[in-house]
């Protein structure tokens, strides 16, 4: 398991933006912009249950290196999850719904963040 991932952004404001609302029907929340000291890159934290997990950097993003996902509680907090990332200028990459080739119960999400990064919303049906 991991404790946490940091992603590269062009720009941490737009990205902020994006992933406060994206992520809010998760439950995952902005949780503390850390001013790093000694050369340590600034870094803006996102988690929940009292956990910082998600991590946006300043510099050059490479979407193609990297996928991600979030769980959802719900189909409901899936289907919030992808309205709210679209609404705050996430595009398309796979509306909520069953991911057969994975599991019929398997139900998922995707959306391209503001840098192209595939992030997906997962809800498991057992």
């Amino acid at each position: 398991m991991l404790d946490h991932i940091v992603l590269t952004v062009s720009d941490t404001d737009r990205s902020t933006s994006f992933y406060r609302a994206a992520l809010a029907p998760l439950g995952i929340t902005h949780g503390v912009h850390y001013e790093g000291p000694h050369g340590h890159a600034d870094l803006i934290g996102f988690g929940s249950n009292r956990a910082l997990y998600f991590w946006l950097k300043q510099g050059v993003p490479h979407p193609e290196a990297i996928h991600f996902a979030f769980p959802a509680e719900s189909a409901e907090a899936l289907r919030a999850f992808y309205e709210a990332a679209l609404a705050a200028g996430g595009r398309d990459n796979g509306a909520p719904g069953p991911r057969e080739k994975y599991d019929p119960r398997y139900h998922a999400a995707y959306v391209l963040d503001p840098d192209g990064y595939n992030v997906e919303a997962v809800f498991r049906d057992y």
